[in-house]
């Protein structure tokens, strides 16, 4: 059997990860059986787990992997770009985001396996900003960064949870609005938002 080269082994691990997000997005973390997922990424389980360990361990690869994205988008984009990226994102990765949640929740065992694989790092930017837009003045400083993370945090779970149980996504502006009166400083040279 040829042996794949290192742009292979990334499209390979790419494909499953893809066809791994719609079978979680379409069958929830238990209905998407070692069947379904053969069939939705198109390979064997083999090739499959070749890969990941097990379901779990792949169910965390994408959860670790969009974890790290949010972080990465409110570090470089701020708050806005956060907001727009998740309003943007496919109802898929809304999905398979909701459904970490549910297990995050109520599985003892996923939440212990969650803390080797989710990234310190990606935490730590997201609270760099947040310190830099406090440092700076743009941000409050009566509420530590921590808070204000959980806070942005509840913000976008919300509009998560409005577009996956098939509600309308919030205006933008208005959702930036009310989170900018919560954590900015107020005062002369406050931002504007239009809708």
């Amino acid at each position: 059997m040829p042996r794949l080269s290192e742009a292979q082994k990334s499209e390979r691990r790419e494909r499953i990860l893809a066809g791994a997000r719609r079978c979680f997005a379409r069958h929830g973390y238990e209905g998407a059986t070692v069947v379904r997922l053969e069939e939705e990424i198109g390979l064997s389980r083999g090739a499959i787990f070749n890969w990941f360990p097990s379901k779990e361990e792949l169910f965390l690869a994408l959860a670790a992997r969009d974890n790290e994205q949010l972080h990465q988008v409110l570090a470089e984009s701020g708050f806005e770009g956060l907001l727009e990226a998740v309003l943007e994102h496919e109802p898929d990765w809304l999905a398979v985001y909701h459904e970490f949640g549910r297990l995050f929740r109520t599985d003892p065992a996923l939440r212990d396996r969650w803390k080797s694989v989710s990234s310190d790092e990606a935490r730590e930017s997201s609270l760099a900003w947040i310190a830099s837009g406090q440092a700076d003045g743009r941000l409050r400083r009566d509420v530590e960064p921590d808070e204000i993370a959980r806070f942005l945090g509840l913000v976008i779970d919300g509009v998560v949870a409005q577009r996956v149980f098939g509600f309308d996504a919030p205006r933008k502006g208005l959702v930036l609005r009310l989170t900018r009166d919560a954590v900015r400083v107020q005062g002369d040279g406050e931002v504007q938002v239009s809708d």
